[in-house]
This record gives C-alpha cells, sequence and structure tokens, in this order.
C-alpha cells in the first residue's frame, strides 16, 4: 500500500452506498471498520463463520478496524468508564456491553482485519488537564493489556496517543507509547470539536516524537487543508466518514471546496463536475444530471457523490505521495491553501 492514504470508513462492514469494486476504482486501498458496531450486529461470531472480515464484506484489499474507543467518546451519554473498562447501554436493545482491552482485542482478533486497534479514551472537547490526564493514564494501561492478549499473527496491533490539548501530556503519551515497539502508532483525540488551530498544534508538536520508521495514522481527519498539514509532519495514515456523508446531503468536494449541488445555479450546467476526475459521476453526467437526481431524491446521486468525493480524497492522496517522490511536497502542499494554485494541478 503507498501513503500517505485516505482510508475510507465502513463501519458495518460497508462503506455507505458504494460496492467493494466500485470503491476499488476510487484508488481507495485499505478501508476501516468498527469493532463496537460490528460487535452489535452481526456480531464477531457471524463475521469470524464467514471466514472474516475481508471474506464477509467482500473486499481484498487492507483491512483496519477501530477498538471501540471512539464510542468511549461519542456515546458518552451511555455509558460508564472505570479502569477496568468502559461499560455500555446497547441502543438497539439496552442490554449491557462491557468493552475492556481484553474484549476489544478478542473481537478484531475474530474480525481478522489486517490492523487492530488499542482499546483508549479518548476524552472530550473541552476537558480539565486532570481529566485528560485521567484518559491518558487509562489509556496507557489498558494498551499494555491489549499488548498481553493479543495473540493474532499477522494482524498488526497500533497504539493511540492521547493527551486533549495540553503539550505536556501529549509528550508524555507519545514517549510512552512510542516505548511499546508497535508496528504503527495514531493519534487520537483530535476532530473532537477543537478548533483547527489546535489540531494544527497538535500535529506539528506529536509528528516529529513518533518513531520514524512506522506508520503514523492521525485519526477521524480527512480535510484537504488538515491532511496536508499533517504529512507535513509526517503522518501517513487517515480516515473520515466525511466524503460520503457529503455525499449523502447532496455536497460534492471540488478543488478543495465544497459545493451543495442542490443550489439553483447547477440546473443549467451541462459541464462535468470535475473535469479532471476519473469518476463515474465526472466521466459520464454532468452537473445539472447531478443537481436533478438530488433534487429529486434519487438514491442514484448519493452513490454518486460519494464516489466521488472519496475519488477525489484518492487523487489528492496520490498528488501529495508523487509531490513526496519528486521532492517537491513543502512548496506544493505544506501548507495547502484550498484557493492556491496547488488545489487545481492535482
Amino acid at each position: 500500500m503507498t501513503t500517505p492514504r485516505f482510508m475510507p470508513v465502513g463501519t458495518l462492514a460497508t462503506v455507505k452506498g458504494v460496492m467493494p469494486p466500485q470503491l476499488a476504482a476510487t484508488g481507495a486501498e485499505m478501508v476501516l471498520a468498527n469493532t463496537y458496531h460490528l460487535h452489535l450486529q452481526p456480531g464477531e461470531a457471524i463475521v469470524a463463520e464467514a471466514g472474516g472480515l475481508h471474506r464477509f464484506m467482500g473486499w481484498s484489499g487492507p483491512l483496519l478496524t477501530d477498538s471501540g474507543g471512539y464510542q468511549v467518546f461519542s456515546l458518552a451519554g451511555i455509558n460508564r468508564i472505570d479502569d477496568d473498562g468502559v461499560t455500555f447501554r446497547s441502543p438497539r436493545d439496552g442490554n449491557r456491553i462491557v468493552l475492556t482491552p481484553e474484549r476489544a482485542m478478542a473481537i478484531q482478533m475474530a474480525l481478522g482485519a489486517d490492523v487492530a486497534m488499542a482499546f483508549d479514551q479518548c476524552p472530550p472537547y473541552p476537558a480539565s488537564e486532570a481529566e485528560v490526564e485521567a484518559a491518558c493514564r487509562r489509556t496507557h494501561t489498558w494498551l499494555e493489556r491489549c499488548l498481553a492478549s493479543h495473540q493474532q499473527p499477522g494482524q498488526a496491533l497500533f497504539g493511540i496517543v492521547q493527551g486533549g490539548c495540553y503539550p505536556r501530556l501529549r509528550a508524555e503519551s507519545a514517549r510512552v507509547v512510542a516505548s511499546m515497539n508497535l508496528p504503527g502508532i495514531a493519534v487520537g483525540g483530535v476532530s473532537v470539536g477543537e478548533p483547527v488551530e489546535e489540531m494544527h498544534r497538535i500535529v506539528r508538536q506529536v509528528g516529529p516524537l513518533l518513531p520514524e520508521h512506522t506508520p503514523h495514522y492521525l485519526m477521524g481527519v480527512g480535510s484537504l487543508r488538515e491532511m496536508a498539514v499533517a504529512v507535513a509532519h509526517g503522518f501517513d495514515l487517515f480516515d473520515c466518514v466525511l466524503p460520503t456523508r457529503l455525499g449523502r446531503h447532496g455536497t460534492a468536494l471540488v478543488g478543495g471546496e465544497r459545493w451543495n449541488l442542490r443550489n439553483a445555479r447547477f440546473r443549467h450546467d451541462h459541464t462535468p463536475l470535475d473535469s479532471g476526475c476519473p469518476c463515474p459521476a465526472c466521466r459520464s453526467h454532468t452537473r445539472a444530471y447531478l443537481h436533478h437526481l438530488i433534487r429529486a431524491g434519487e438514491m442514484l446521486a448519493r452513490i454518486l457523490l460519494s464516489l466521488h468525493n472519496i475519488t477525489q480524497l484518492q487523487r489528492f492522496s496520490n498528488a501529495m505521495a508523487q509531490a513526496i517522490r519528486e521532492g517537491c511536497f513543502a512548496e506544493d502542499f505544506a501548507p495547502w491553501e484550498p484557493h492556491s494554485e496547488a488545489a487545481h494541478t492535482w
């Protein structure tokens, strides 16, 4: 797999509205699925019976499973955290679900993805320094327990750096996670409501602290400028629900901008959405047709725009990789501005 690379999110073993062959055609090489949600439905035993997540969802490329740590943050209203793990109330039936580091590892081993993520506590923004310090302590202890219980040859285990917006805690977390000699390291606790300038500051601080010869994964980030800033500071992998979520709501990513194709200005526009894009929406259809599909509520609009948006992020990833190979990344992409000349050259 080439890096830098954007990973589309397939939470429930599917990237919404996109078939695996279509997804591969966008240039996507790796897909993210979610431990917590797959545990709820259909259950890791069903996936294991099918021969693992690759066969179950029909995706032959690399797969990464998030550990459920993000749901500790996003489902804070229905969970309780202690040093042992997290107790959830199922949003489906109200049943009690206990997720510990050991359980998160067992589920991910049963799912059989290529990369498993350590179970962590992602603190909210804002949170006090004491609250974030407690979350870091749990994250580091849980990582040790994940390492002790992870026994899946061929499945890489990535640790996660936390620390919120506190430089001291970020530095300490990076030191602890790096000391574990893992095959990859992620940085979490970003894109959780903090100002974008704070995200940039965290990326600039933590990137140089991570081991040089392992992949660096910035979790939950998929906007062009933030990806470029992160790549400039040593990050390789990214994921976000943004491209398909925008597509489902009639919005296309074009040259770093977001175009709402519901707008009347597209009604008589018979030009391609982006003449340089090879996706089906741009290759075979016009802005006017996409506008019509969206206004008519047709499912095809969501599919085409999701494919287009994923393709845009893959093209951007490829352009960054090429610029790195050619030695001109700093000139073209760091920092990348949506309206700069570089925005229209990839």
